[in-house]
């Protein structure tokens, strides 16, 4: 068994945004396989590809209305639902079906003993779709569905859902702010100043929910420091006073300072140490096992760099 599973398609190629004029492209995957096609660590990554979701699992988190609203769009050729951000093409339903299914299929592995760290490489990505409407590029949440299969395929409890994208994801937040067994720690700038407005630090959960919800808002400029510190004196206590059963991560790294879409300004290694301190995490708590999703990230030339740091850092390198 790789100490580190890579899951990914090449149909997610596929997903057409209209060209380049729009930031989520297949480019993405591209530099990122290129990268880890070099790394000096390429040796210890397994690669597997995913199953579509069954309709079923999709519905743990989507609405029936939305799923069809999804298909009749694609099959008449729109070329986008809602916003120009959506841009969708015919075989878009079927793209982000596999999307949300390479979760599914890293779970599935990481039960079944076959891997123990997943990182499922996809598009289009997910951490801003809500039930019935799609948001910022993303049409199914891919992480929400892989939570909902972990804990009523296997039982499991406690799921946390760790966000390091640059925007807060207000898909994930909607989807579990009420109940008490899930836990949703997004890192991300200030929605003062960024998409999509959520996340203030004063949104922590409703009803049984209180307390599930933790938003740490960055001002714009924040830079590998401040977030190494949130990581020491802020996330890991809650952790440790929470104990989470697995762990998924929406990884996004479009926080870089070189990537436009905010205006954080990490550097490339700074996802090599979120990498490690998901490491430890798991070492914690999950024994060894985690899985993580790709969200967002759009600078083309420190794309794929930062997504290799992450992975050494899974790996302990």
């Amino acid at each position: 068994m790789s100490p580190l599973t890579i899951i990914s398609d090449p149909q997610y190629l596929q997903h057409d945004t209209g060209g380049d004029d729009h930031p989520e492209t297949p480019d993405r995957l591209h530099v990122i396989a290129e990268e880890l096609e070099k790394a000096s660590f390429s040796s210890d990554l397994a690669h597997s590809t995913p199953r579509p979701a069954e309709r079923k699992w999709l519905l743990t988190t989507h609405s029936e209305s939305w799923l069809f609203r999804f298909e009749e769009a694609v099959l008449s050729g729109r070329t986008y639902i809602d916003h120009t951000d959506n841009q969708i093409c015919y075989d878009s339903y079927e793209i982000a079906t596999l999307a949300a299914g390479a979760g599914l299929s890293a779970i599935d592995r990481i039960e079944n003993g076959s891997a123990q760290n997943v990182f499922c490489l996809v598009r289009p990505p997910g951490h801003h779709s809500e039930k019935s409407v799609p948001f910022g590029f993303c049409f199914f949440n891919n992480t929400v569905i892989a939570a909902r299969y972990w804990q009523q395929k296997y039982g499991v409890k406690r799921v946390l859902i760790f966000d390091f994208d640059a925007h807060h994801g207000n898909g994930i937040q909607s989807a579990f702010e009420e109940e008490a067994g899930s836990f949703y720690i997004s890192i991300h700038e200030h929605p003062s100043f960024s998409y999509p407005g959520t996340g203030y630090g004063d949104e922590n959960g409703i009803g049984e929910g209180k307390g599930s919800i933790l938003n740490i808002p960055l001002r714009p400029g924040a830079d590998d420091s401040e977030v190494q510190e949130l990581l020491l004196e802020t996330v890991r206590p809650r952790l440790e006073a929470w104990r989470p059963d697995a762990i998924i991560v929406a990884a996004g790294f479009d926080a870089h300072r070189e990537d436009d879409m905010s205006g954080l300004q990490y550097s490339t290694e700074l996802y090599y140490i979120l990498g490690k301190e998901i490491r430890r995490w798991t070492a914690r708590f999950t024994e060894g096992k985690h899985l993580s999703i790709l969200e967002g990230g759009y600078e083309l030339s420190v794309l794929g760099e930062s997504v290799a740091a992450y992975c050494k850092g899974l790996l302990g390198k």
